[in-house]
This record gives C-alpha cells, structure tokens and sequence, in this order.
C-alpha cells in the first residue's frame, strides 16, 4: 500500500455484543460487539473524502444497538483500542454470556436500539455514562435505575448491564447455511478475550478497496462500511482486491503517532447479514466473503503505540 491521506471515522467503542452510538449488537457503546458503542471525540454529521486515506470509525456498547456506530472527526487510540469501544455489555443472567446479536433468533430486538456515551470520553479519565435510546423511542441512561429491568422487558430475557467482564467471557455464535463457513446452520460457544468485551481482536481495519472489491462479487449488496463495524477505514482508492490480507503480521502507521500491529484477518459472522437501519437483510453479503474470502472482511490489529488520529491523518505501512 502507498502511502495515502486517512479519513479517520470513529465510531462506537465496542464489540458485537455492546451498546454503541448508532445501535447495539453486542459489547456497548462503539463498533460491532456485544453491547459497547459510544461516540468518542468530535462528531461528524457526513463523512468527507479528501482524496485517498483513513476512515475511523468507532464503537461502544455492544449489544443494545449496533446500526454502524457514530463517526468522528478525531479519536484517541489507547492500549485497549479506540477509547471508548467495548467498556461495556449486557450479560444473560441465566447463562452468563455475553449478550450479542451475533445469535440473533435469541437478540434479534438488539438492532433496534441506540445508544451514545452522554458526552465524549476522554483519556485518562472515567467512562461517562451512556444512553440508551429503546425502540419506543423512550431513553435511559447508564445512572439510572431500572437499566436491567427496562431492556428484560423488550428482549424478553432476564439481562443485565455490565461494567466489568467476566474473567473468561463467551457467547453463543449462530452459524447460517452458507458454503464455506466453519460450521453451518449450528450455534457454537465462542470464547472472548479474558477480561474484554471485544470479540476477537481490538482494533477492526478495513479497506475501500476491500468493499469495493466485494460489490463486484455480489453486485446486488449494498456494501457500507458501516455493516462490518469497523474502527477504521482506509480509504485505498487505485488499489484492487482484499488488500488487507497482506498486511498481517505488518504495521500500519497512522498520523505521527498511532503504530497498529496487524495480527490476523477478521472473520465475519451472520450479523453482516442481518437488516441494520436502512440497510436490508442480505445473506449475499456473507456468501460474497466466505466463498471468494474465507469469510474474512478487514484485519484485527493490536496497538504497538497510543495516540491521537484524526480525519486527514496518514496511512502507512512499515
């Protein structure tokens, strides 16, 4: 990859199974997790492209509501991701599993949630507290009470918000009836990483070139990036393909002080496919990726070195 300009959309600081800023899935408040979205930094009403570069996009909560999370102009990168992703989840009370959509025959109302940290995050200070918008429009935020009872009501399962994860967290994994998936039409128990919300890695990258390249495959798709939940998107206009495959084991430098370590290729799950806002459900959207991808959109990285990254920054690969 050249070098390029980034337009660095943050969205929700979560995992598939929080409450994030634009809808829960799982983690919340930012990005496709259990239950944890939040907006973190300055918002932004529309993104912009100024030429080729980085686009970020964060998540909080991860279940609650997961519509694509909120984006921003700026963000902070810690050890832990984009501050703000995934501090939070809603936990089964029965099975002790982290809530997530990633079942969604159990926590189908999940998408029909929103949610955003009450004002932005900032680093080296507590997590402020979120909002969580029901899907009847009424809104409660993380200090008040009934928090638990209000979202048992609409999912129809005893839950509650968490603040801390368990040791070892899991949860269920519904697996549809595509060819070449790992399993078909099965649900699996899915370790998470110990003490995190996050389902797999922390930081979720994705390429233009990625979803431009998954449009040609399934042209009938409405390929957004805001569907895969990503933390950052780059924007790698000229380039073909799914690049990002070959910048595991890489790093990618961003501004003059963000260093993030690919680790792996990102595998996705059902919730690619489900309906999110006005994105309508589309099984084509996983089969594209699995057959030509196996099954992976964008790459996880960890964070070799934190700071700040803004709409603008520069890309580069080391």
């Amino acid at each position: 990859m050249r070098d390029r300009e980034a337009l660095v959309r943050v969205v929700r600081t979560c995992g598939d199974g929080a409450a994030q800023a634009g809808g829960l899935w799982g983690p919340i408040p930012a990005r496709s997790a259990p239950f944890g979205w939040g907006p973190a930094g300055r918002e932004e009403t529309e993104p912009t492209r100024t030429g080729s570069g980085l686009a970020g996009l964060r998540y909080g909560d991860a279940t609650p509501a997961q519509n694509g999370g909120s984006r921003l102009n700026a963000a902070e990168v810690s050890e832990r991701g984009v501050l703000g992703d995934r501090p939070y989840a809603l936990v089964d009370a029965e099975t002790g599993k982290v809530v997530s959509a990633k079942e969604p025959r159990k926590w189908a109302k999940l998408f029909e949630f929103r949610a955003s940290f009450v004002e932005p995050p900032l680093p080296g200070e507590r997590l402020p507290h979120v909002r969580i918008t029901f899907p009847d429009g009424r809104s409660l935020t993380t200090a008040e009470r009934g928090l638990d009872e209000a979202f048992s009501d609409v999912v129809g399962r005893r839950v509650a918000f968490a603040t801390v994860a368990p040791d070892k967290p899991s949860l269920e994994e519904y697996w549809p009836d595509i060819e070449g998936l790992t399993y078909r039409e099965t649900v699996t128990d899915e370790a998470m990483p110990e003490g995190t919300f996050f389902d797999l890695g922390l930081v979720h990258v994705l390429t233009t070139a990625t979803l431009e390249r998954l449009r040609e495959l399934h042209p009938q798709g409405r390929y957004e990036a805001r569907r895969f939940r990503p933390n950052i998107v780059v924007d790698c206009t000229g380039d073909a393909g799914f690049v990002e495959n070959d910048w595991v084991g890489r790093t990618l430098a961003i501004g003059d002080t963000v260093r993030l370590r690919v680790t792996g290729s990102c595998p996705r799950c059902v919730m690619t496919t489900l309906p999110q806002g006005d994105l309508p459900k589309d099984t084509g959207i996983l089969r594209a990726a699995a057959q030509h991808n196996d099954a992976n959109v964008g790459v996880y990285a960890s964070v070799e070195q934190v700071g700040p990254i803004r709409r603008g920054d520069s890309v580069r690969l080391l």
